[in-house]
């Protein structure tokens, strides 16, 4: 019975993790819509990620490369 007593306290702490986890999915989420639309953003302009492989050349820079022979 004595854990009636703190009943309030137990509801706000679990309503107050609730909400911090809820937040924090929000913000990875608005987060990763932003990061998607600044590297879309990028990829239109012309940049590219970069495969694994450091070498290997890019589309645009053979097509360059074909321009300029």
């Amino acid at each position: 019975m004595a854990s009636i007593n703190h009943i309030g306290f137990i509801v706000a702490a679990y309503a107050a993790a609730i909400v911090v986890v809820g937040a924090l999915i929000a913000w990875v989420l608005l987060d990763y819509r932003a990061q998607r639309r600044a590297l879309a953003d990028l990829e239109a302009r012309g940049f590219s990620r970069r495969s694994g492989t450091a070498s290997a050349p890019s589309k645009r820079a053979i097509e360059e490369a074909k321009e300029d022979a």
